[in-house]
């Protein structure tokens, strides 16, 4: 794994350097508070994967202007209004190994300056002058408010299936990688076929990248994933890896699950037992596998492609997202 994010490193730092001084550009016209505030979640440590799949696309479509890092940053701005907006409705404590903002500012000063962000990833979008960009940016934000308030609505439910945690993790995550990647394709000025390619290969990862992310959930701890492992349970999130073995469980094993699901102060060693039966009933091996085959659809995604160093950057990307530890 270390490889592998080392290879990615070396052929995307000049494009990360790049995507930082953007995103600190962007914002420092703006006053002290709200530079202060969104900094504090837009430089905790984030991997900037979203823009870079942006910018890469574009390159792969063989952009040939000087603007991609700007609109990059629209992808990174809405990403980051969410996880402000999230933390506050999760009730959550440490966002990427920090205390999250409503609790270092208030509430308030956390709502708006996620509401800030939105607003500036909308009107970089505009700079654009393509309104299919302006009308994909317009349907994530619309989807990721959806996927919230679907999630929040079903929060604790331990009816909730299969499909229907897919089209949360739709809204909430795989929305914005497509997006990102289908405006790269649309500011290079890509056929119709290369943005349907390539927004079919974000939709793909996007979907992969939040499975994989719900396993973390049950075997990372808090100093390799920045927050406390289980978070999500103790938040009401019923993710894949718990739906399936729900679905697979014979009474009792199932009724022991939901027993320590709703304690919202279950013990380490309940969460261990837990993480136990999920992998007894084969709630991690089958979450691996789905996220294993979303990314084999998002680099066939790739075929249609010349097999050059940008195309091979994505592909490793998404091996990458598969097997990532935090």
């Amino acid at each position: 794994m270390s490889d592998l994010k080392t290879k990615i490193l070396t052929a995307v730092s000049d494009d990360l350097k790049v995507i930082e001084d953007a995103l600190a550009d962007n914002l420092t016209p703006y006053f002290d508070l709200v530079s202060q505030v969104a900094g504090h979640i837009l430089f905790a440590g984030g991997k900037r994967l979203r823009p870079l799949l942006m910018i890469l696309t574009a390159r792969l479509c063989d952009y040939q202007g000087d603007h991609t890092a700007r609109f990059a940053t629209i992808f990174e701005y809405l990403h980051a209004a969410t996880l402000l907006h999230d933390d506050l409705v999760d009730g959550a404590d440490i966002r990427r190994g920090r205390t999250v903002a409503h609790k270092v500012w208030d509430n308030p000063t956390a709502v708006l300056t996620g509401d800030f962000l939105l607003a500036r990833g909308l009107s970089i979008a505009a700079d654009t002058g393509l309104s299919e960009v302006i009308r994909t940016i317009a349907r994530i934000t619309e989807n990721m408010s959806q996927g919230e308030i679907r999630q929040l609505e079903r929060k604790g439910d331990i009816t909730l299936t299969e499909a229907e945690y897919l089209e949360v993790i739709r809204c909430k995550t795989a929305v914005l990688f497509e997006g990102a990647c289908r405006t790269g394709a649309l500011v290079a000025g890509a056929s119709a076929d290369k943005v349907a390619a390539l927004t079919d290969y974000g939709y793909q990862l996007g979907l992969a990248f939040q499975m994989a992310d719900d396993l973390l959930d049950y075997t990372q701890d808090l100093a390799s994933l920045g927050k406390k492992a289980g978070a999500d349970l103790r938040e009401g999130k019923l993710t894949l890896p718990l739906i399936h073995a729900l679905s697979r469980a014979p009474e009792a094993d199932r009724q022991r699950m939901v027993a320590i699901l709703q304690k919202s102060d279950f013990s380490e060693g309940e969460f261990a037992d837990l993480v136990e039966m999920l992998e007894h009933h084969g709630g991690i091996a089958y979450t691996r596998t789905e996220a294993a085959a979303r990314i084999q659809s998002a680099k066939a995604a790739l075929d249609c492609f010349d097999g050059n160093s940008t195309r091979q950057v994505l592909m490793d990307i998404a091996d990458y997202a598969l097997i990532r530890k935090a």
